[in-house]
């Protein structure tokens, strides 16, 4: 039940926020200070890497976060939104670039094992800003939920999906979210930089 309420609070008190962010100088105070009601680090969720290490999306704290869910074995639309970060990442300085986590978590609970995401890894090249995740279904909806991503298991095994990359400032906060493929990357490029001081 704290869980749901947790996710339900969480829910009401997400949305982008626009308006200035703290200068860097403060961004030791910000790591300790208590998060607010719209940051998605205090989802009470443990996923696994693909590494095969449990961790929590409060882990990425401190640092902007680009982050979007996906299913591996996708042929179409999830290959292009790892274009998409990809590009997105090169339009960042060099400073903001080696910030930058970029976090994919998927909602193929049965076949996107912690293995499985590290082949996909090894076999795009990806290096260690990218972190995969894997969850249980809980966690998974939770998390979809509380992003606005829509998922739905097919009769043959994929998955029809939101296209939504979200971008988050130091303490998990949405502040910009691009729906579609292919498109308005220069915009959540912006969107990590102003998410970064």
């Amino acid at each position: 039940m704290k869980r749901l309420l947790l996710s339900i609070g969480l829910l009401a008190a997400l949305s982008p926020v626009s308006g200035e962010e703290p200068a860097a100088c403060c961004a030791a105070v910000e790591e300790t200070a208590p998060l607010s009601a719209r940051s998605l680090y205090q989802l009470d969720a443990t996923f696994t890497n693909d590494r095969g290490k449990a961790v929590s999306l409060a882990e990425f704290r401190g640092r902007p976060v680009v982050l979007t869910m996906f299913f591996a074995s996708c042929g179409y639309a999830c290959p292009l939104l790892v274009g998409d970060m990809t590009r997105i990442r090169e339009m960042l300085s060099s400073e903001v670039r080696d910030e930058a986590a970029l976090v994919l978590v998927s909602f193929d609970t049965e076949r996107d094992t912690p293995d499985a995401l590290a082949k996909y890894r090894d076999e795009r090249d990806l290096d260690a800003q990218w972190h995969f995740l894997h969850g249980n279904a809980d966690a998974v909806s939770e998390l979809a939920a509380l992003l606005g991503v829509k998922y739905r298991k097919e009769a043959n095994g994929m998955f029809s999906h939101s296209n939504l990359i979200t971008v988050l400032n130091r303490k998990g906060e949405i502040v910009h979210q691009r729906n579609g493929l292919q498109g308005g990357l220069e915009e959540t490029a912006q969107a990590l930089i102003a998410a970064a001081p």
